[in-house]
């Protein structure tokens, strides 16, 4: 067959075994492939290209890659990836719905807990020796029983999320581009929000999962926080532009709000500062889907597509392709 693939960072062996039955098949070291000027040093003498969100898969990589027949994102997202500019040039582009589902839910629930519980500040007190006796009043949190949830993007791993939610007796309620299909709203017990400023000032938690478009970059700004309540907690493993970043930071800082798990940041890998000092602020490094179940899930889908592709199958055969606009 002689297909040449890149891989820009190492994914499951599954995966890889599976690629090597296509052609051969090029593995990047971690971070090889994070500015434009990497990738476009090679990007002419591949046939398909297997990347991450952090690839930046841009106008001027397309028009280089003369080869190129399809580019896969190991990711949900794909803004990294200029779609009109690939279509443009005859390159497909996929990328991996439905897989995450479940592990980026019980990913946000284990967020909230760590968050409202405090677990981070308990745990470093304990390493740090200073547990000499169990305290009335050390690490107290939030119940989370009878607490409104507030859902921002009610896609599938909301709707996941809110069931996972239910049975920690939280009210359920959510904002979205459209109300849901009223047997959604019952399994998941959720109760459409039209405005989102009122979402935010009645919320006690309020969970990002919508995608990042131009309507939602900094969807969360310092206006937007100013709405939340002083004891309210904000979870985000959607995109870090959903947030406006410093905004965050000032109001954890100053008091404003009451914390913030955090999966994603504006500038990833970069996070800002005064958000890394913050109190009561739950930072992990993008880890929502890090299983072993999923990440293997998330290649293999990625692969079909190329596989597809390269054996010219037709696109409309082929699921988890973007479609032309």
């Amino acid at each position: 067959m002689g297909f040449r693939i890149l891989v820009t960072e190492p994914i499951p062996a599954s995966n890889i075994e599976f690629l090597q039955n296509l052609g051969e098949v090029t593995i990047g070291k971690q971070g090889q492939f994070l500015t434009e000027d990497s990738l476009l040093e090679v990007i002419g003498q591949y046939d398909a290209l297997l990347c991450m969100l952090s690839t930046p898969v841009t106008s001027r990589i397309l028009e280089a890659a003369k080869k190129l027949k399809i580019v896969a994102n190991f990711a949900v997202g794909y803004n990294n990836i200029d779609v009109q500019a690939a279509h443009r040039f005859n390159i497909q582009v996929a990328n991996t719905p439905d897989v995450l589902t479940e592990s980026c839910a019980d990913f946000t629930m284990g967020l909230l807990l760590a968050t409202t519980r405090r677990f981070n500040k308990a745990e470093q007190y304990l390493r740090d020796g200073h547990f000499t006796q169990w305290e009335p009043m050390g690490f107290l949190g939030m119940e989370l029983a009878g607490k409104k949830l507030g859902i921002i993007g009610m896609g599938r791993i909301g709707q996941s999320f809110a069931k996972r939610a239910q049975a920690f007796g939280m009210k359920i309620y959510y904002h979205n581009r459209r109300k849901l299909a009223a047997s959604i709203e019952q399994l998941t017990q959720a109760t459409f929000v039209d405005d989102l400023d009122t979402l935010l000032s009645n919320s006690d938690v309020v969970s990002l999962h919508c995608p990042l478009q131009e309507s939602t970059h900094h969807l969360i700004d310092a206006q937007r926080l100013s709405l939340m309540q002083s004891h309210a907690i904000l979870l985000n493993i959607s995109r870090g532009p959903v947030i406006d970043e410093k905004a965050l930071a000032q109001s954890l800082h100053q008091g404003h709000i009451g914390g913030a798990g955090i999966d994603v940041y504006e500038f990833e890998p970069s996070v800002d500062p005064d958000l890394l000092t913050a109190p009561n602020c739950t930072l992990l490094p993008h880890i929502a889907s890090a299983t072993h179940e999923t990440r293997t899930a998330i290649g293999q889908l990625a692969a079909n597509a190329i596989a597809g592709i390269l054996n010219q199958k037709d696109p409309s055969d082929i699921p988890n392709l973007i479609p032309t606009s």
